[in-house]
């Protein structure tokens, strides 16, 4: 049985929950709610044994915490991408999209040489459990519209504002905080 140590901190986005296995990284997910969030953890693992995290694991994260708020081109920590190995192969294509940058469903089936297979790609997008990190916000329909996001569109659409300013403006940080909606 897998372990997963957990924990829940606010972030510009509402709650962010950070699960890690001894591998790295397997979940970050954005909600309202910690109690949605832990729920929602139960149920994508539920083989695994879900270990709440203590004050340890928090300064351990604060690097992941750092990346939520500046997405940066590498992700700076380990991931452990749990998934069909067609899913990881679409996460992985889609560690190559830089911040500000977006592309369509079909641009990414092109890129990864599988041109016919825009659906099973979206699909394995709306899988991605690394929020932010596995940056499937940056997927866009082919008439440039949001098409979704697990974590809710109004989050895709201010992931996608915020990268787009920090990609023109390096310097000038945009502090939204849907905390507050």
């Amino acid at each position: 049985m897998t372990e997963i140590q957990f924990t829940v901190l606010p972030c510009w986005l509402g709650k962010a929950l950070i699960a890690a296995t001894s591998k790295g990284i397997c979940a970050i997910a954005l909600d309202g709610s910690a109690e949605v969030l832990t729920a929602n953890l139960k149920t994508n693992f539920p083989d695994a044994s879900l270990i709440p995290g203590d004050g340890e694991l928090e300064r351990s994260i604060q690097p992941i915490i750092e990346f939520i708020e500046h997405p940066q081109p590498q992700v700076p920590f380990p991931l452990d991408m749990q998934g069909t190995d067609f899913q990881k192969t679409v996460w992985r294509a889609l560690l190559a999209i830089s911040p500000g940058e977006t592309i369509t469903y079909t641009e990414l089936a092109q890129r990864m040489g599988k041109p016919n297979s825009v659906r099973a790609v979206a699909n394995a997008c709306g899988k991605n459990r690394i929020a932010i990190a596995i940056p499937c916000h940056r997927v866009v329909g082919s008439d440039g519209s949001l098409r979704g996001y697990r974590w809710g569109e109004s989050r895709k659409q201010l992931l996608l504002e915020k990268e787009q300013q920090n990609s023109q403006n390096p310097h000038q940080l945009n502090l939204l905080d849907l905390s507050a909606q």
